[in-house]
């Protein structure tokens, strides 16, 4: 464990015990979120990889314009 995830595990630890199941709950939904981003991503390279390609063929094709935030 890191000395910042220590540090933090000591403050946490002097929250009454209801904020400090609220904060664990979060926790873990956090890391199992992460989780499955990090499956999904894994799982989604070749799809990604083919979404870039088909975006730079259309940029060279000149199928696209530059984004204007204020148009947004």
């Amino acid at each position: 464990m890191t000395k910042l995830l220590e540090k933090a595990f000591v403050q946490a630890s002097k929250l009454p015990a209801g904020e400090q199941n609220v904060l664990a709950k979060w926790l873990l939904q956090e890391l199992e979120s992460d989780r499955k981003w990090d499956k999904l991503f894994a799982e989604s390279q070749d799809v990604l990889a083919r979404l870039a390609d088909d975006a730079e063929r259309a940029d060279r094709q000149g199928k696209t314009r530059p984004l204007d935030p204020e148009k947004l």
